[in-house]
């Protein structure tokens, strides 16, 4: 008689990391295309930011505007010996963005963070803004990480 134990499957007891969502920033502040760029460069110093997406009327991300492509107006207006005219937020946002989804957790984009440039990351949700999260939210979120849940 042959006689073979069976064994339960063990249960999964990988940790699963929180959701991008649990630290976000859901209230963001975002400029419009048609927007002035002095109007959205006043914004982003009053509100001690170094950049934000640029959505449509329907919440869609069409571009991301950044300290560093508010220092184009500089060098542009230098160069042409011209005053600034009534530049748009769409003639210097970068029209190329990259986007995470509202799934990740927070090591997907800790991952993300160490392999790009970026110092944020707009959430979407079916392609629409539902929040942003930058490298401050990951770091926050790396301090509530109990010793236990490392491996």
């Amino acid at each position: 008689m042959n006689f073979t134990p069976k064994f339960e499957e063990p249960a999964d007891t990988r940790f699963e990391y929180p959701p991008i969502t649990d630290y976000m920033t859901k209230e963001v502040i975002t400029f419009h295309p048609h927007q002035s760029i002095k109007e959205a460069m006043e914004s982003m110093l009053d509100n001690q930011i170094s950049g934000a997406p640029v959505v449509d009327d329907s919440a869609n991300i069409v571009g991301m505007l950044s300290e560093t492509d508010c220092l184009h107006i500089l060098l542009e207006n230098a160069y042409n010996n011209l005053p600034q005219r009534g530049q748009l937020v769409e003639d210097y946002m970068s029209q190329s963005v990259t986007t995470i989804s509202a799934d990740k957790n927070v090591v997907d984009v800790a991952y993300m963070f160490l392999n790009s440039k970026f110092r944020r990351y707009p959430v979407v949700d079916k392609g629409r803004l539902i929040g942003q999260v930058s490298r401050k939210d990951i770091m926050k979120a790396a301090l509530n990480f109990k010793s236990e849940r490392w491996r």
